[in-house]
């Protein structure tokens, strides 16, 4: 099975005002793409809980980050024409439009739940076969597009485990 791409999104809390702050991929051929974006000056929400868990402060994010134009154009030229992946859809989907809005750009690839690639028994064996892979690799970061690489080894495990 050749993998599809799988596309992770790091954001400043959840909820209304919520907004992407890290944009991550992996590529089919397991290649990685990883931006901070840089809040614009409206973009004011901030929930500590969820710095907790990405570990991203927004200091870093206005030192580090790119601008959203540049982020949202350098995600289009990478993914264009593809369906794309993710595991949070209600989540993603909302922020990727945001960034893509602001940017004044449109989105060149179609990005779907990972969840439309799974059977019954392979949604089953997901979470487990995810945190095999979590223990495995032993990340000590929680970043997009690590994430996105856990979620692209978790799916060709399930597959794998399943065709056998």
């Amino acid at each position: 099975m050749t993998p599809p791409a799988i596309l992770d999104v790091e954001a400043s809390g959840f909820g209304r005002g919520s907004y992407p702050i890290e944009i991550g991929f992996v590529a089919p051929d397991g290649g990685l793409f990883c931006s901070l974006i840089k809040p614009l000056p409206e973009w004011q929400h901030w929930d500590d809980s969820a710095e907790a868990l990405h570990g991203i402060s927004r200091e870093t994010l206005l030192q580090h980050g790119r601008a959203v134009e540049w982020v949202a154009a350098e995600i289009n030229q990478r993914l264009a024409g593809q369906t794309v992946y993710c595991d949070a859809w209600a989540h993603d989907y909302p922020w990727l439009s945001r960034l893509f809005d602001v940017a004044g750009l449109v989105p060149r690839f179609k990005l779907a739940d990972l969840r439309s690639l799974l059977s019954e028994d392979e949604a089953a064996r997901w979470h487990d076969t995810l945190a095999e892979v979590r223990e495995e690799l032993r990340l000590q970061r929680h970043r997009a597009s690590t994430d996105a690489r856990v979620l692209q080894l978790t799916l060709l495990r399930v597959k794998q485990v399943l065709a056998h």
